[in-house]
């Protein structure tokens, strides 16, 4: 706990509007790419093909579009983004690997990575001052 509270004062002292537009936009992007894979089931199915003879499949699969959905809107107002973040690392290891298993694509493969260490960035950085944890803790 004391690791999170002093991660937490260093990202709010060193607050930058640029980091919490990229924090938004992560969270959009998640939000949108939620709502893709829950409208086009059939090519989230066509994703998980190298993966679907593995226990768990059809659970992996009803987790990864609410996981975005509610992530991405979570991480846009930055409310538990730690949380929702590391929810959101096994789904991008995931998308990282089903690109080495199954056929290479390489956009997918660098939004994926780029997603990745954006995400893994916000973990140790935390939501910042202009977000709702932060909000929620002045309230106190």
């Amino acid at each position: 706990m004391g690791t999170i509270k002093t991660l937490n004062k260093w990202a709010n002292a060193h607050t930058y509007l640029p980091l919490d537009i990229i924090r938004v936009a992560l969270g959009v992007f998640l939000f949108i790419k939620g709502i893709s894979f829950m409208s086009d089931s059939a090519m989230l199915m066509e994703l998980f093909k190298p993966i679907q003879n593995l226990a768990g499949g059809m659970v992996i699969i009803h987790y990864v579009a609410p996981a975005h959905f509610i992530g991405g809107l979570l991480i846009a107002f930055g409310l538990l983004t730690r949380w929702v973040i590391i929810a959101q690392l096994p789904i991008l290891i995931g998308a990282i690997v089903i690109n080495f298993a199954g056929e290479m694509n390489a956009s997918n493969l660098t939004l994926a990575l780029i997603t990745f260490v954006v995400c893994l960035f916000f973990l140790f950085y935390g939501s910042g001052k202009n977000s709702l944890d932060y909000y929620f803790k002045m309230q106190k």
